[in-house]
């Protein structure tokens, strides 16, 4: 089902004394309109049917919402225009039909020359994402190679038993490349050891996936990584970028659907994210697995703000 925007969620401090240079989100942001000039696109998921069937944490259909009012306060510091694009949420466990309805819903803004910025939800996420990239390139740049990088303790590549879950989205893009004679260029940064069995490895060597684990990101490996990751991106025309809070230490990132005993450092991972963003070839981003109920004093919730605040300033700044 499709919602529109609740603008209540956007209020915050207001400093008249400091002029434009002051403003904040809250009070630049808008709902979105069909005749919009192009911009910096919020939209919601809001499911937790696929960590349901993943046997994880329920509450990350409630993410976008407290997502929001983490956001709310943020600086205004870049130039594009910011709306609300309402949110996709999931009916009586019918996670097929949200997802597509998100990847209509994406196709619509992308075509429109907006950059969607995806809050969600579980990472089921991803494969609704994926459907309306797939659709807008097949419309627009059919010629054209898209990259997948993930930031992620877990590989996301199970197979469906029976149905899709938020453990599952990067098989079923697989599965749909092979279909459309695509081919599945996809990078998984932060996987660990301790959250994905050997199988989970090897499906992702037969699909030609690449993996960087939790255990190489390391200040002295970092300028490695990022090369890395520019390889990657140098190969393709178009970046996805999603981002599982989980690649995250739980001791900074508890409020998941499955906390990370290790994870990626924080001051490790923003040099990585520059890395991607500064190529320019980033057309989607979203967040996945935010679950609130497992918050402390919204700690969570305003690192998950600060990785889309630096995402928004290194696509529209």
């Amino acid at each position: 089902m499709l919602q529109l925007a609740d603008m209540r969620l956007w209020s915050g401090r207001i400093d008249r004394e400091d002029g434009k240079a002051g403003r904040r989100w809250h009070q630049d942001i808008v709902p979105l309109h069909l005749d919009s000039p192009p911009g910096f696109a919020i939209l919601g998921f809001a499911s937790d049917e696929g960590v349901r069937r993943n046997k994880g944490r329920i509450g990350a259909a409630k993410g976008p919402r407290i997502l929001r009012l983490a956001l709310a306060n943020l600086p205004k510091t870049f130039r594009a225009p910011l709306y609300d694009a309402g949110n996709v949420r999931v009916e009586k466990e019918d996670l097929e039909s949200a997802q597509a309805m998100l990847g209509a819903r994406i196709t619509e803004l992308m075509a429109a020359g907006h950059f969607p910025m995806v809050l969600g939800g579980g990472h089921e996420i991803a494969y609704g994402s994926y459907q309306g990239i797939a659709r807008w390139m097949r419309e627009q740049h059919r010629d054209k190679t898209l990259g997948i990088i993930n930031f992620d303790a877990h590989l996301d590549i199970r197979l469906p038993a029976p149905k899709g879950s938020s453990g599952t989205p990067f098989y079923q893009i697989a599965e749909q490349c092979d279909l459309n004679g695509r081919p599945f260029h996809y990078l998984c940064v932060g996987a660990a050891a301790t959250a994905n069995t050997p199988a989970l490895y090897q499906r992702a060597e037969e699909l030609g996936a690449q993996v960087i684990s939790d255990r190489e990101i390391v200040p002295w490996r970092i300028e490695l990584v990022q090369k890395q990751i520019a390889d990657f991106i140098d190969r393709v025309d178009f970046v996805y970028l999603t981002v599982d809070l989980d690649v995250f230490p739980a001791a900074i990132m508890p409020a998941v659907s499955a906390p990370a005993g290790r994870g990626v450092a924080f001051e490790l991972f923003e040099p990585l994210l520059d890395t991607v963003l500064e190529s320019k070839k980033v057309c989607l981003a979203d967040i996945a697995e935010f679950n609130p109920y497992f918050d402390i004093e919204d700690h969570a919730a305003r690192t998950a703000a600060r990785v889309i605040f630096q995402i928004a300033n290194g696509i529209k700044g």
